[in-house]
């Protein structure tokens, strides 16, 4: 029955509808292929037939011999609001095709429905709600899985683009009503994928919205970011893990069926393993590796990486990132996509690191984004596994260049003194140092141990370390100390004495818990997080974890040997001892004591992301 009323509602009735098809191209007959329907419906263009028959032309020609009661009723067609709302998908390629002609004449003809119609267009990008009801109460309201949701998509994609060819600034009216339709972020993940997989088709083939629409869906995901820290992801992954371990042996009791049971959990059990928990985080990881996926399609072409195209898509991304995630703190997984672009080569690795160099060093930038500019630096250098060590040894020439320049400029300044809010950049700058030092000093010593430890000793880290400044009392505690320890090992400066001297000026931060407990608390004066601190997020972690530096943690007895400083006639005469693991014993060299290593050597609950820190026994005497 749904068919016929259909008719009535569309243009022309059946033998209009017969007609029309016929002119959409005789070579059409007899052939069923999709692809030559297509073709040959965009080849040539619909008759503007109207609901009661006739065409449009038919019309205006009795309308000029004073026949006006078919122009009335073509008005009232044109005005008809429930036009646009006829449940048009699922049906036969016919009704389709008749549709589609019909939306072309109505923007053609009448510009004041183009909004509706695209409006109507982008309500179909997401799978129909169904209500399930008993009686007056609402039981469900769950997304309609239909089969045909990937047909359905490809049919508004035409429309649009059918649309488009008619008018030509269809782009323009479109963006609006696409950000308008965007499903609240709380909205199911399977609303929110198809969603934004509809958008990101767009894209491609309306390249001029390329930029808004990425920019709309990275602040989408940006909103979902914030609202799921990296700790709760994990502490509901560890929730979960422990829960099932728990609740294992008693699953066999409910089980109506086990042969059919263990079938659903053998093909349910890869789906599994790549669910989060958390369900914000699962949305999230969802939608990112969504956005990765076509961030790869984009630039590669038969394999390879297409210069151009990624080029242009670098230059989208670098100005999303500067407009949302700079001025972000502490955003977990969100900027992975500029991580994983950079690594399609070295150039844009190369161009990223320039402008945030840039970006840390303008004065007329403001502090907060100097010092993210820095916190990006340090932990992208050290993370990117793709950056050669060239790179990293130029950055660093780069920063430490910079840092004694900034030393020279504050020596005889009134404002040589120990203050965050004075000089918060030069202490981000510091700790990109810090950072990437502590991840990168195996490869920068590898090979000629005399000629890494030259270069090092050429950055003259005890300056800066020295400075009225004092950088190591403002960087965080964590990567102070795992600098401390590697510096003093290679005797490049020796940082306890002015550790030990902080922590005695430091006053301990003391705040009262709903108990009446006090707490001391640690603190992190520059506000620091590590935007590159491990994805924990499972599908996204597919594309990252290849390319991903990750920290090598340090046995208990690695970390005893970096209270021994090797002795210069060692370090120069028994470099194959020290390649191999071996380090001598040195028996002069005052030791540190354990106030100044192990009392200082943790990673405070502040440092997200931090190296982890064995918290080292005290050895017996």
């Amino acid at each position: 029955m749904a068919a016929p009323l259909l008719h009535t509602r569309l243009p022309g009735d059946a033998a209009a509808s017969s007609s029309a098809v016929k002119t959409l191209g005789a070579s059409r007959t007899g052939i069923s292929n999709m692809r030559a329907l297509e073709n040959d419906f965009f080849s040539s263009p619909p008759r503007k037939t109207v609901r009661f028959g006739g065409t449009v032309t038919e019309v205006l020609l009795k309308y000029k011999k004073g026949e006006t009661n078919d122009f009335e009723l073509l008005k009232n067609q044109l005005l008809d609001p429930d036009i646009k709302r006829l449940p048009w998908l699922n049906r036969s390629q016919t009704v389709v095709e008749e549709y589609l002609a019909f939306l072309a004449n109505l923007v053609s003809a009448q510009t004041v429905f183009l909004r509706p119609c695209l409006s109507m267009i982008a309500s179909h990008f997401v799978p129909p709600r169904v209500i399930i009801k008993e009686g007056d109460v609402d039981v469900s309201d769950s997304d309609d899985e239909d089969d045909n949701l990937p047909a359905n998509f490809d049919t508004c994609h035409r429309a649009l683009q059918i649309i488009a060819r008619y008018v030509p600034s269809t782009p323009w009216f479109l963006m609006p009503i696409l950000v308008e339709k965007f499903p609240f972020v709380r909205k199911s993940e399977r609303t929110l994928e198809c969603y934004v997989h509809n958008l990101l088709r767009i894209s491609v083939y309306f390249p001029t919205l390329r930029h808004e629409i990425l920019e709309l869906i990275i602040e989408k995901l940006l909103k979902l970011d914030v609202n799921a820290s990296r700790q709760d992801i994990e502490d509901a992954e560890e929730t979960a893990t422990q829960t099932c371990g728990g609740t294992d042996s008693t699953e066999g009791l409910f089980n109506m069926d086990e042969d059919e049971e263990t079938e659903h959990e053998t093909k349910a059990g890869p789906e599994r393993l790549d669910q989060m928990v958390h369900p914000v985080a699962e949305c999230l990881d969802i939608l990112m590796s969504l956005v990765l996926s076509y961030m790869k399609d984009v630039c590669y072409v038969d394999g390879q990486v297409d210069n151009g195209k990624t080029k242009d898509l670098y230059r989208d991304l670098i100005n999303i990132f500067d407009k949302l995630l700079l001025s972000t703190h502490a955003s977990c997984h969100v900027q992975f996509f500029m991580f994983y672009l950079c690594s399609f080569k070295l150039g844009f690795a190369e161009a990223f690191l320039e402008h945030l160099w840039k970006k840390l060093q303008d004065p007329s930038n403001p502090a907060i984004i100097r010092q993210a500019a820095g916190n990006y630096i340090g932990s992208f250098l050290a993370r990117a596994k793709f950056i050669p060590l060239i790179t990293v040894r130029s950055c660093l020439d780069l920063l430490v260049n910079w840092l004694h320049i900034y030393l020279n400029n504050q020596d005889s300044g009134t404002k040589a003194f120990c203050d965050v809010a004075l000089h918060g950049p030069f202490y981000s700058a510091c700790q990109a140092v810090f950072y990437t030092f502590v991840f990168r000093h195996k490869q920068l010593l590898s090979g000629n141990l005399k000629e890494g430890l030259r270069y090092l000793q050429s950055l003259n880290f005890e300056r800066i370390v020295m400075s009225q400044l004092n950088p190591l009392k403002i960087c965080l505690p964590s990567v102070v100390n795992f600098f401390a320890a590697i510096t003093n090992k290679y005797q490049l400066v020796f940082c306890y004495t002015i550790i030990e001297r902080n922590n005695r000026q430091m006053l301990p931060v003391i705040r009262s818990t709903a108990g009446g407990d006090s707490v001391q608390t640690c603190t992190n004066p520059l506000d620091t997080f590590f935007p590159f601190d491990p994805c924990v997020l499972k599908r996204s972690k597919k594309f990252i974890d290849p390319i991903y530096q990750v920290w090598e943690d340090m046995s208990a007895e690695e970390l005893q040997e970096f209270k021994k400083p090797m002795r210069k006639e060692i370090v120069e005469d028994e470099d194959d001892d020290f390649l191999k693991g071996e380090v001598p014993q040195n028996d002069t060299v005052i030791g540190i004591t354990p106030s100044s290593f192990d009392a200082h050597f943790r990673s405070p609950s502040s440092s997200v992301g931090s190296p982890p820190v064995l918290y080292m026994q005290p050895s017996p005497l």
